[in-house]
């Protein structure tokens, strides 16, 4: 694996945080800062996959395509080999961004592939792309709950980046990432780490907003800056299919995801100890299937 490429995974069991929106938004602005790119889409919703590349682009294989060739077998004991994930990678229109896209499939094959045992599948072929592919950064996008594809992010990533919209619920909903992340990092992947906490739609004026992200804040975890201003120019930018920094790149929640991004791209690739970084201590149609795509 690139060891310059952080893999991050945006979670949260809650929904309605805006994790599709973070997830494609950092993307891009990493993209455009130069560096190439790869966002995965690990919902069967498949909204970072309509985000980023245009209406009728995803005609090939998508990221279910790989996970149902890991179910494949020969006779009882002689496994195939499964799809690599390199042949369900699109190009988007947008400079050094690309995409593992989703399709609805994948609520349908999550029972066998969790009876089977897959959750590794992920991280392991990752490592090959990352490294045959170069790319220096990837973002991956999750349901809005704890089941086998986001478990499999997890496994797969460095660092948790985790969306919180300030309401009344929202600091329990982090305490349960917190301990979920602690979990994993002790079990499996000692590299995973609460990166930080992505405050979205904040209204500076709005009293109950400043009391949840206090209650945030006495968990210990760290607060990203700049916080996301809330805009309608954020639906916007999904019916264009554009994420901010290219749609509006003067806009200030463009400018903020830019400014957000470029704090990202300081980070250190240092490992922490997981018990205390987990748990507080009180266009045209580009997007084609690639056969050889450049390093």
């Amino acid at each position: 694996m690139a060891q310059s490429c952080i893999r991050r995974v945006v979670f949260n069991q809650k929904g309605g945080v805006g994790k599709t929106s973070v997830t494609c938004n950092l993307a891009a602005s990493f993209a455009a800062a130069g560096k190439k790119t790869l966002v995965i889409d690990l919902d069967a919703q498949a909204n970072s996959s309509h985000y980023l590349l245009c209406e009728g682009a995803v005609g090939g294989k998508t990221v279910t395509d790989f996970f149902e060739s890991t179910l494949l077998t020969l006779g009882a004991t002689l496994k195939i080999f499964g799809q690599p994930l390199a042949d369900c990678l699109y190009r988007t229109d947008f400079p050094n961004l690309w995409v593992l896209p989703a399709d609805a499939r994948l609520a349908e094959i999550q029972p066998k592939l969790e009876s089977r045992y897959k959750i590794f599948k992920l991280s392991q072929a990752l490592d090959s792309l990352i490294e045959s592919q170069k790319f220096d950064a990837v973002f991956i996008d999750t349901p809005p709950s704890l089941n086998f594809y986001s478990m499999s992010a997890l496994m797969a990533s460095d660092r948790v980046l985790v969306p919180f919209d300030c309401d009344a619920f929202s600091a329990s909903a982090v305490e349960q990432v917190g301990e979920i992340v602690k979990e994993v990092a002790m079990d499996h992947r000692p590299s995973l780490v609460i990166e930080g906490i992505i405050i979205n739609h904040f209204q500076a004026q709005a009293n109950h907003h400043k009391g949840a992200i206090e209650a945030i804040a006495r968990l210990g975890y760290p607060l990203l800056t700049p916080y996301l201003s809330p805009s309608v120019v954020m639906r916007e930018s999904h019916a264009a299919r554009v994420p901010l920094v290219f749609y509006k790149p003067s806009h200030k929640l463009a400018v903020e995801f830019t400014q957000l991004a470029a704090q990202l791209r300081l980070s250190k690739t240092t490992k922490r100890s997981p018990a205390a970084a987990a748990k507080p201590r009180q266009k045209s149609c580009a997007g084609k299937p690639t056969e050889s795509l450049p390093r």
